[in-house]
């Protein structure tokens, strides 16, 4: 842990012997009473927080002093058709990493429909992963997640124009395809303001439901001529997205 968060509701909250921030701070990080360490709440302000007492039963009374303000996300949207449930994890997690701004995971006509009933959803899995995501960056705060049935409820939504504030009115529409693609990723030029990008299931896209994203106004290009795991190709093209909108500087 890059840094120990709590939920809003807990600071100056005893914390468990078996809680896994008491475990990080005495058995990883070897603090004592008295230390200092990286604190923040989830949501809100970092800063620090202080091991005022170790109790007999090993649990720990911690205090904070939080009264920086976090980096705020960056504006990148990602949508992904659902991957494998072992795959999902790892990719909310390292895409909450990068700080991208939110997740939305599709149904698709090609994707496994069984991959959508994943209990990460349902069991709190998904909230924790993009956590470790956040705390792995020293970050206070995690994607927006959202669920949509199908790409053709996804391009309904539109959630994108309602973000508010940005240096482009319109963010950019991207959609990773390797099947005749207008152009390649890689070759996009350096542009300010937000992006959002799609990345379909395991099989791809169908032929209709690329010509739904072009309808939409999205740009179908390419992320070289391999076959990518959905998890590989997601967070590729992340990267790379967040290279062109001048994120990464």
């Amino acid at each position: 842990m890059n840094i120990i968060l709590f939920e809003p509701w807990e600071p100056g909250k005893v914390l468990s012997r078996r809680d896994k921030r008491t475990i990080h701070l005495l058995k990883v990080l070897h603090k004592k009473v008295g230390d200092s360490f990286d604190a923040g709440i989830l949501g809100g302000r970092r800063g620090t927080g202080r091991i005022e007492k170790i109790n007999f039963d090993g649990s720990l009374f911690v205090s904070l002093m939080v009264d920086e303000e976090p980096s705020p996300r960056l504006p990148l949207r990602v949508a992904v058709g659902f991957p494998r449930p072992i795959q999902l994890r790892r990719l909310l997690r390292d895409l909450s990493n990068l700080g991208i701004e939110a997740v939305d995971l599709l149904g698709t006509e090609l994707g496994e429909k069984s991959y959508r009933d994943t209990k990460l959803l349902s069991d709190g899995g998904a909230r924790e992963a993009l956590i470790e995501g956040a705390v792995q960056s020293r970050d206070t705060s995690i994607p927006e997640l959202a669920v949509f049935a199908s790409l053709d409820a996804w391009l309904r939504e539109r959630a994108w124009d309602k973000r508010g504030g940005g240096v482009r009115s319109f963010p950019l529409l991207v959609a990773a395809d390797n099947v005749r693609p207008e152009g390649a990723m890689s070759r996009l030029s350096p542009m300010r303001g937000p992006m959002v990008l799609a990345v379909g299931a395991e099989r791809g896209w169908s032929d209709r439901e690329r010509d739904a994203l072009e309808d939409a106004g999205f740009s179908r290009l390419s992320l070289g001529g391999r076959a990518l795991r959905t998890e590989t190709a997601c967070v590729a093209a992340a990267v790379l997205a967040l290279e062109k909108i001048g994120e990464l500087g």
